[in-house]
């Protein structure tokens, strides 16, 4: 059960972003660029989710489980560090440079998408690097004599 809603909201998930136009790197980068003939129909598609995203935390943090019986697991760290602050900074110069972010890359790779390969190819190589150097960061270092 747990796999056919999971299933399901990534189908709801994915024809949202066909539908909005996010799936679609020229439409984002109309967005983005603010000195040319700028496109602001995204904004309104991230002002309806982040609304959508507000209203869903407020109520998930009232609940001790999930619609489907699970444990209620919210981030509980709201620190702003280096690293969220430097991970979003690449982050945005990615979507900006791309046009992509990893939820539309995904749907545009099933559309067929030639961009959304070398995106998504590129993606899968900077989480594997991450995970490299994490896992070095994470070894317990010789102490000094």
């Amino acid at each position: 059960m747990l796999t056919l809603f999971a299933l399901l909201a990534g189908l709801l998930f994915g024809i949202g972003l066909i539908v909005s136009g996010m799936a679609n790197p020229a439409k984002v980068l109309g967005f983005l660029d603010l000195a040319g003939p700028w496109d602001p129909s995204l904004a309104f598609v991230m002002a309806g989710a982040i609304a959508v995203g507000v209203l869903a935390f407020a109520l998930a943090r009232r609940r001790t489980t999930s619609l489907l019986g699970l444990p209620m697991q919210l981030p509980a760290d709201a620190a702003l560090d280096r690293r969220l602050v430097g991970g979003s900074l690449l982050f945005g110069v990615g979507w900006g440079v791309a046009g992509f972010c990893p939820g539309p890359a995904l749907v545009a790779l099933g559309m067929g998408e030639t961009k959304a390969v070398v995106f998504v190819a590129a993606m899968l190589v900077g989480m594997g690097v991450f995970e490299v150097l994490e896992s070095f960061a994470q070894r317990p270092q010789p102490e000094a004599a």
